[in-house]
C-alpha cells in the first residue's frame, strides 16, 4: 500500500472513531496536511503524549495557510492544552492567536464558540466569575446556532458547572443530564467526551449529588475501559473511583485508586491536579487511623498548591490539638463565602466547634447547612445536616431532641450506602439512648456501630465506641456524664455562670442541664440537688 493510501486509510479510520488505529498509522507515516496533523495531535493527546500533541498542533496551525477555521481550531486546542498542563503564558498566547484568526475569519462562525470557551477559562483564572459565566453562555448560544455537537456539549457542561456555583443547582444539573445524554449517544468526539465527563462528575461532587457522581463515574470507567489505548483522563477516572469507594466505606480500595491517580498526575508536565488526589488520600488515611500517612499526604497536597482543608483541621483534632483545629476552622469559615465551598466545609466545622465546646457557635452553621441542602436538593447534604443538628442537640443537653435528627441522618446515609457515616449515626444514637437511661438499646446501637467500624478498618472510631461500651459507668437515674459534672459543681455552690466558664459551655446550656437534672432526680432546688449529689458520692 502506498504512502498516500496509508494516509487516506488513517484519515478514514479516524473519522470512524478509531483514533487509536489512526494514530498507529500516522506514527509510521506522518501526515503533511494540516487537517490530518490536527487529528494526529488530538489522538496523541488521548494517548497522554502532551509534548507530541503540542508540537503537532503547532505544525497544523502553521500549515493551515488560508484555512483560518482550521488554524483557529488548532490555536484553540493549543490554548486548552497549555492551560491544562499549567503553562499559563503559552496558553494565553494561543488564546490571543485564536482571537486573531477569528477576527480575520468573522464572528458569524462556529469557531467563535470555541474562542468564547477559551475566554471563559481566562476569566476564571482572573477570578472574574460573572465574565466567565457570560462567556460560557455565549459558547452555548453560538454552538447551538451552528449545530456543532462537541462545543454544544462542552458548553452545556460549562454553563451547568458555573450555574452550580451561581446557586442555580437544579438548572446546572439539568444541563449536565442533557450533556451526558449527548455523550452516551456517541454524538461527541473522545477528547470532548472525556472533558465533559470530568466536568460533570466534579460538579456533582461539589454539590454533594453523590448519586449522579457515582452513576457517571461508572459510565466514565466503562467509556475508558472500552478504549484500551486511552491514557488521557485515566487520572481523573482513578480519583472519581476513589471517591465512590470512600463513600461506600471501601477505604483500602480508595487508597489504591488515589495512589494510581497520584502516580498518573505526577508524570504530567503539570502536577496541580495531584493536590486533590493527595488530599483525599490523606482523608482516608486519617479515617483509618494512620495519622502519619495522612499528614504526609496533606503536606504533599500543599506542595502542589492545594489547601488540604478541612481534612488537616480534623487531623489536628484527632491528635488532640483542639485550639489549632478551631483556629483553622474559624479562618476557613471567614474565607469561604461561596455556597459550594461552604457546603464542603460546614459538616467538619460543626465537628470541630463542638469538640471545642462551642455549641452556640455551631447552631447557625447547622441552619446554614440545612438551607444549602434544600437549595442543592442533595440527599447527602440533608443527611450531613441532620447529623450535625443531632450532635448539637446532644452537646446542648437534649438527647431526646437529638434522636429524631440522628434517625433521619442514619436513614439518609443508609440510602446512599455510606457505611461509615451510617455507623457514626448509630454511635451517636447510642450515646443519646444511654443519656436517656435506656442502657440495653444504647448497648445494641453502640455494638452495631463498633462492628461496622472494625469491618471498615476505621480504628479511631472503633476505639472511641469500644471505650464507651467498656468504660462508661452506669450513672444513677439516667444522668449523663456531663450532667454529673454540672451536678458536682452545683454541690460546691458554684453559680451557672461559674459552671459555664469552668466547663466551657454557654449559660443557656448549663441551665438546660440543670433542668434535665432536676427532672431526672426528682428535685426542685439547687439545695436538694446538692444533697442528692453528696448522698450518692457524686460530689
Amino acid at each position: 500500500m502506498s504512502v498516500v493510501d496509508e494516509l487516506v486509510r488513517a484519515r478514514e479510520t479516524y473519522e470512524r472513531g478509531d483514533w487509536a488505529a489512526a494514530y498507529a498509522v500516522w506514527s509510521d507515516v506522518p501526515p503533511d496536511e494540516a487537517g490530518d496533523l490536527l487529528k494526529l495531535a488530538l489522538a496523541a493527546e488521548l494517548r497522554g503524549r502532551h509534548a507530541e500533541a503540542a508540537e503537532t498542533l503547532q505544525q497544523a496551525f502553521h500549515r493551515a495557510g488560508d484555512d483560518l477555521a482550521l488554524a483557529c481550531r488548532a490555536a484553540f486546542h493549543l490554548g486548552m492544552l497549555f492551560t491544562s498542563i499549567g503553562e499559563q503564558q503559552l496558553g494565553s498566547g494561543w488564546v490571543s492567536r485564536a482571537q486573531r484568526c477569528l477576527s480575520l475569519l468573522g464572528s458569524d462562525t462556529v469557531e467563535s464558540a470555541y474562542v468564547e470557551h477559551l475566554l471563559m477559562f481566562r476569566s476564571l483564572a482572573e477570578d472574574d466569575f460573572p465574565a466567565a459565566l457570560g462567556h460560557a453562555d455565549e459558547t452555548l448560544r453560538i454552538a447551538r446556532e451552528h449545530g456543532d455537537p462537541d462545543i454544544i456539549t462542552m458548553g452545556m457542561a460549562s454553563v451547568g458547572r458555573l450555574s452550580l456555583y451561581a446557586g442555580r443547582v437544579p438548572e446546572g444539573l439539568a444541563l449536565f443530564d442533557e450533556a451526558l445524554a449527548a455523550v452516551a449517544a456517541g454524538e461527541v468526539s473522545p477528547l470532548f467526551a472525556g472533558h465533559v465527563y470530568c466536568v460533570m462528575i466534579e460538579g456533582c461532587q461539589d454539590v454533594s449529588d453523590l448519586g449522579r457522581a457515582a452513576a457517571w463515574t461508572s459510565a466514565l470507567s466503562r467509556w475508558a475501559e472500552a478504549q484500551p489505548e486511552l491514557v488521557a483522563f485515566t487520572g481523573q477516572c482513578a480519583v472519581h473511583r476513589g471517591q465512590i469507594f470512600r463513600l461506600h466505606g471501601a477505604f483500602r480500595e480508595a487508597v489504591s485508586e488515589y495512589d494510581a491517580a497520584v502516580a498518573r498526575y505526577l508524570r504530567e508536565p503539570s502536577t496541580s491536579a495531584a493536590g486533590l488526589a493527595l488530599a483525599e488520600r490523606g482523608d482516608v488515611h486519617r479515617l483509618l487511623g494512620d495519622l502519619a500517612a495522612a499528614e504526609d499526604s496533606y503536606e504533599q497536597a500543599a506542595d502542589q498548591g492545594f489547601e488540604p482543608q478541612p481534612g488537616l483541621a480534623l487531623l489536628w483534632l484527632a491528635r488532640g490539638q483542639r485550639d489549632a483545629a478551631t483556629a483553622a476552622m474559624r479562618r476557613l469559615l471567614s474565607e469561604k463565602d461561596d455556597a459550594v465551598g461552604r457546603a464542603k466545609l460546614l459538616p467538619a466545622a460543626v465537628d470541630v466547634l463542638l469538640a471545642g465546646g462551642d455549641t452556640a457557635g455551631s447552631r447557625p452553621l447547622v441552619r446554614e447547612l440545612e438551607q444549602l441542602a434544600a437549595d442543592f436538593s442533595s440527599d447527602a447534604l440533608r443527611a450531613a445536616a441532620a447529623y450535625a443538628a443531632g450532635a448539637v442537640e446532644l452537646a446542648d443537653g437534649d438527647p431526646a431532641g437529638a434522636l429524631p435528627y440522628l434517625r433521619t441522618a442514619g436513614a439518609g446515609w443508609a440510602g446512599l450506602s455510606a457505611a461509615y457515616e451510617s455507623a457514626r449515626c448509630r454511635a451517636l444514637v447510642g450515646r443519646c439512648l444511654r443519656a436517656l437511661g435506656d442502657e440495653e438499646s444504647a448497648a445494641r446501637e453502640l455494638t452495631a456501630a463498633l462492628r461496622t467500624f472494625v469491618d471498615l478498618g476505621t480504628a479511631p472510631a472503633a476505639r472511641e465506641v469500644e471505650a464507651q461500651l467498656r468504660s462508661d459507668p452506669v450513672l444513677p437515674d439516667g444522668l449523663t456524664a456531663r450532667e454529673v459534672e454540672v451536678l458536682a459543681l452545683v454541690a460546691t455552690g458554684r453559680s451557672n455562670s461559674q459552671i459555664a466558664a469552668e466547663l466551657v459551655l454557654s449559660e443557656k446550656t448549663v441551665a438546660r442541664h440543670l433542668s434535665n437534672i432536676f427532672v431526672k432526680i426528682g428535685v426542685g432546688s439547687r439545695t436538694a440537688a446538692a444533697a442528692y449529689a453528696f448522698e450518692r458520692g457524686l460530689a
